[in-house]
């Protein structure tokens, strides 16, 4: 993507973000918030704070779908409009609707459901919106600052919740929002459940040949066990071996069923004799 293509996009989003502020002052202008106007304001906010939410959570599904990687540079900036309109929605609660009374405020946060999965939303919210610049990156640590902006999908569960608990009878729309947070969040489960096959699928020589190595170094130590002390136990044949002397001839009892066995006729050949001994 050009330059110019992108600078016009972010024009885009900042108006589509800035819509619904706009259009609040201007109805409060010409006087026209309806009959309850703190009530139609919350809505409005909450509404496009839900709106704003769903549509960074669908960039990356975006990128997975369709492989395009451009919506990835404007999840920040949609994130933290979400979080600028759900503070407005929040305000807004506080100075309006309850004019600061917060024992009456404390009060609702314990007693009513929506409010209470409302204000944890907010809540994970906060740190998300303080580390979203590059500087919190590099300082937290690329691993540990994604793991911690995974809590962006369980505010988008609670938002979801919020806006299902509070809505009236009747209305489709907050089921419609549900809907779509749920086929975002499942696109990036799948990918991820693929992404995890994968990695097992390519691990899978490397963890056989782990499972096979305490095995090959018992043999090994058995093998130790086993020949090391006949080795060592005869000094002078050790020596020789060492050396580079031929080694002697087998002696005993006369062969039985076979012509007697010498080692310079074993000589470059592979060799599995069968005997018994008595005496």
């Amino acid at each position: 993507m050009s330059p110019r293509a992108r600078i016009a996009l972010k024009v885009v989003v900042w108006a589509v973000c800035l819509y619904p502020v706009a259009l609040l002052l201007y109805q409060f202008q010409t006087a026209n918030l309806g009959a309850n106007p703190i009530e139609h304001v919350t809505r409005t906010l909450g509404i496009w704070t839900l709106r704003i939410l769903l549509a960074s959570l669908a960039m990356t599904p975006l990128r997975i779908l369709f492989g395009i990687s451009w919506p990835i540079a404007f999840r920040r900036l949609l994130g933290l409009f979400a979080f600028f309109s759900v503070c407005l929605h929040f305000s807004v609660w506080i100075v309006l609707d309850h004019f600061f009374d917060w024992p009456r405020m404390g009060a609702d946060i314990l007693k009513r459901p929506y409010i209470t999965v409302g204000m944890l939303a907010l809540t994970l919210l906060v740190p998300l919106a303080a580390t979203s610049t590059a500087g919190m990156v590099k300082r937290l640590g690329g691993l540990a600052w994604r793991r911690l902006h995974r809590l962006v999908y369980v505010a988008g569960v609670l938002g979801a919740l919020h806006f299902l608990w509070l809505a009236k009878k009747g209305r489709d729309e907050p089921f419609v929002y549900a809907g779509v947070l749920a086929l975002l969040l499942g696109v990036r489960l799948v990918d991820w459940a693929r992404r995890a096959a994968k990695r097992r699928w390519t691990a899978a020589p490397a963890s056989e040949s782990a499972r096979a190595a305490p095995r090959r170094v018992l043999a090994l130590l058995v093998l130790l066990s086993v020949g090391l002390p006949g080795w060592m136990g005869s000094p002078a044949e050790g020596q020789a071996l060492r050396r580079g002397r031929p080694v002697p001839d087998i002696a005993g009892a006369p062969w039985i069923n076979s012509p007697p066995l010498t080692t310079s006729g074993l000589k470059g050949r592979v060799v599995l004799v069968e005997f018994w001994t008595y005496g």
